[in-house]
């Protein structure tokens, strides 16, 4: 049985030798994941959609390069941070989306169940105190829990070694814990 890396690996030489099915086919499988790195970087979906894309042009561009050693969604993804985090400091300006506005989430969670509305809130929340984050503590948090990578994988990811990046998700986890906190201490102030 083919596990997902050598999938990668054959898919590659595939591309390789011209096959434009099998790149089809490999923004298929990571499309998805490419998508959220970016995202949790970017806090926008037209700016992560358009890293997804280029990120996918670039493996396409520098496919001689890849090392058939490494692991692909390492080389992949470490090209999807870097170029969200290029994106991030090309615009420094913050506009706020209309549909993820505090005000659009109110009204369309009137039509939620309760139930509904307590976990739009805590997604809400969660994001809210991720944006306070810096873009290394998203992306370790994103790769670890969201994305559920190993530390070797991570640690490639980010260049470090598997032992800096398991305290790196510790401390990142206890600064997004401490915006969490914020937000609800300014939440229970707002009610009283």
């Amino acid at each position: 049985m083919v596990n997902d890396e050598q999938k990668d690996i054959i898919l590659l030489k595939r591309i390789q030798s011209g096959d434009r099915l099998a790149y089809k086919e490999l923004i298929n499988r990571h499309k998805d994941y490419a998508f959220t790195v970016a995202f949790r970087i970017l806090n926008s979906r037209e700016d992560a959609e358009e890293i997804a894309q280029d990120a996918f042009l670039q493996v396409y561009k520098n496919i001689h390069t890849f090392n058939f050693e490494a692991k692909f969604t390492t080389w992949f993804y470490r090209i999807v941070f870097n170029a969200a985090l290029m994106q991030k400091r090309k615009s420094r300006i913050f506009t706020e989306d209309i549909e993820a506005s505090p005000q659009a989430s109110m009204v369309s969670n009137l039509s939620d169940s309760s139930e509904d509305v307590r976990k739009n809130e805590r997604q809400q929340a969660i994001r809210q105190a991720m944006q306070q984050l810096s873009a290394d503590d998203v992306l370790l948090i994103t790769l670890f829990y969201l994305q559920e990578q190993s530390l070797e994988e991570i640690a490639a990811v980010i260049k470090i070694s598997a032992e800096t990046a398991k305290v790196k998700i510790h401390r990142a986890r206890k600064r997004l814990a401490e915006e969490m906190r914020k937000h609800w201490k300014e939440e229970v102030k707002s009610l009283l």
